[in-house]
């Protein structure tokens, strides 16, 4: 079982969400990963041209965003065609459990913005929102940083309208294929909170009403409550199982 990191890194300052090259590390990477080298996907042109220190800067961010989950990956590997938006809401969800700020400021951060009405962001707030995470901890140019690469993320994963200021923070659209996939994944991954309430969900407007709607109306679950009592009513085994079947 995978768990989601929760100790802040830097790797988001080198790499952001990256969802073309997340695309072709899965149509490309065979388990287990670590027995290709930099060189090899350099030379085996993985990332197109990409230069040899990039192409490890993109094997060390996606082998923490992907490998740690290894049923997630064979899914990926083998889940063709997939639809655009599809692919940006996974690459969305593996950055958050990958890197807690990132999770933070799409789980929290954001989804508060858009609850008290106030959508349009900017980038000061953002690098002051950076600083509260760890005061003292970066100087402010590593925030300045932070912050750019935060809303360059966020912009690529459908969460906000436009790349400059001020930017409003919007809820992309979550096909039942995307969201499904997120609630499997969930169910086998080690996180604060619940399958109903946690930062994934929230991050894309699935608040716990409107998300247990959309829940009753999957094919792929069974799902019912009853005052304080739910059951998701799972239809397969496991994500592996449930994309083998579709």
């Amino acid at each position: 079982m995978g768990a989601e990191t929760t100790q802040v890194h830097t790797r988001l300052l080198k790499c952001a969400l990256e969802v073309e090259g997340s695309r072709a590390y899965w149509r490309r990477v065979a388990p287990p990963s670590t027995a290709a080298t930099a060189v090899e996907a350099f030379e085996g042109f993985w990332f197109g041209a990409k230069s040899l220190p990039r192409v490890k800067v993109l094997l060390t961010n996606f082998r923490a965003r992907f490998d740690a989950f290894p049923d997630a990956l064979q899914v990926l590997q083998q889940w063709h065609p997939m639809d655009p938006e599809v692919r940006a809401l996974i690459c969305h969800w593996h950055l958050q459990l990958s890197d807690p700020l990132y999770r933070g400021f799409t789980g929290e951060f954001l989804p508060h913005r858009r609850a008290t009405l106030r959508p349009d962001i900017r980038r000061d707030l953002v690098i002051e929102w950076v600083g509260d995470q760890g005061p003292g901890r970066w100087t402010m140019s590593t925030r300045i940083q932070f912050a750019s690469k935060l809303l360059s993320a966020a912009f690529a994963a459908g969460l906000l309208r436009s790349k400059r200021d001020p930017r409003e923070a919007i809820v992309p659209r979550v096909p039942d294929e995307a969201l499904t996939y997120l609630v499997y994944l969930l169910r086998s991954v080690e996180f604060e909170g619940t399958l109903l309430d946690n930062p994934y969900s929230a991050s894309v407007g699935l608040d716990c009403s409107y998300l247990e709607e959309r829940l009753r109306g999957s094919t792929d679950l069974q799902f019912q409550r009853q005052g304080d009592l739910v059951d998701f009513g799972w239809r397969f085994d496991s994500l592996t199982a449930w994309r083998e079947a579709r």
